[in-house]
């Protein structure tokens, strides 16, 4: 016998991995110390740190991958997977410095694993990030024909007076909402219940509602905040980020908020984009969990000095920066009024 016998097929990863390589390499600067097929990636710390402190985060994309499978579309959700990851390490202050990649499938296609990296790739170029290494393993006994997981880690730096840890938080404090793209990454088993089992669409299901088919809704590509809250920190001070993922609003502030702190977040001062009134109203699904399960159009919230809101720019990269709260005293609850 051989491996191919088993399902595995070493020319299939190989034509992979050589398929890739031109993506990969067009994120590395001079940083980069390796090449492709390395058993490690080497990347030497950046020059003009003083007290540099490395931040780190691993994430995947959920069912959202299940959407992208049944459109057959693959490039979309590699940018998510690194936005995603640069926003988790961007809330304590840190800029990207290298990402790597794990891709699991049951038979490998070295079309969609291109599509994949080239997706990765592109948003870690947009994020000054190197796309160091990874790894895609083929485990037909593991995932079935067609199955697939994408997940991604991420090692930033910042300066250890520069960590955004949300200490400083105090009643007072306004919170500014910079607004999601969509659903980026987080309730996709939810909506997926509702578009799919429920109201019986396809991908290619046009929504007049939506402006667009259910498809093309969902496959929105996750937002990266890191231009946005560089803007925004050389204008104000920044005492607290939160990036709302799993959980949404009432889950990930309250991550960020010192003892004897709570906060309010007035419903109604962003606009929330139609998707999730959508969902809502066609799986019946009430406003408190509504809150929970999905971001409702704010992808990353900023705690700022109320002294401090009216320098805020109103509006960076073309996206409105929206006052959505204000931080109160109690005991970390989160109040959407």
């Amino acid at each position: 016998m051989r491996y191919r016998d088993s399902g595995v097929d070493i020319d299939r990863a190989n034509e992979a991995t050589k398929s890739i390589r031109d993506s990969v390499r067009r994120t590395w600067g001079s940083d980069v110390l390796s090449d492709v097929g390395h058993f490690g990636g080497l990347l030497r710390m950046p020059e003009g740190y003083r007290d540099p402190v490395l931040v780190s985060s691993m994430d995947g994309v959920g069912t959202k991958l299940l959407v992208a499978r049944m459109a057959g579309r693959y490039d979309t959700i590699g940018r998510d997977l690194v936005n995603h990851c640069v926003n988790d390490i961007l809330v304590q202050g840190a800029k990207p410095l290298f990402f790597l990649d794990y891709v699991a499938t049951g038979k490998l296609d070295p079309d969609m694993v291109a599509a994949l990296v080239r997706g990765l790739a592109d948003a870690c170029e947009d994020n000054q990030c190197a796309l160091i290494g990874g790894e895609t393993a083929e485990m037909p006994d593991v995932y079935r024909h067609g199955d697939f997981d994408l997940a991604g880690a991420i090692v930033g730096v910042v300066e250890r007076d520069a960590i955004i840890d949300g200490s400083s938080i105090v009643p007072g404090d306004t919170i500014l909402g910079l607004p999601s793209s969509g659903l980026h990454t987080n309730g996709y088993s939810l909506a997926r219940k509702i578009v799919f089992d429920r109201l019986g669409l396809s991908v290619e299901s046009e929504v007049e509602e939506l402006g667009t088919t259910i498809g093309d809704e969902l496959l929105r590509v996750h937002r990266s905040y890191r231009d946005c809250v560089e803007v925004l920190s050389n204008k104000v001070t920044i005492r607290g980020l939160a990036h709302i993922t799993g959980g949404g609003v009432v889950e990930n502030l309250p991550r960020i908020l010192p003892a004897g702190t709570a906060a309010r977040i007035d419903a109604g001062s962003w606009p929330v984009p139609p998707v999730f009134p959508f969902l809502a109203r066609e799986g019946d699904v009430p406003d408190g969990e509504m809150y929970r399960v999905f971001n409702m159009g704010l992808g990353m919230l900023a705690v700022v000095p109320g002294d401090q809101v009216d320098q805020a720019p109103r509006e960076i990269a073309g996206m409105v920066v929206h006052r959505v709260g204000e931080i109160t005293e109690g005991d970390g609850f989160v109040d959407v009024v």
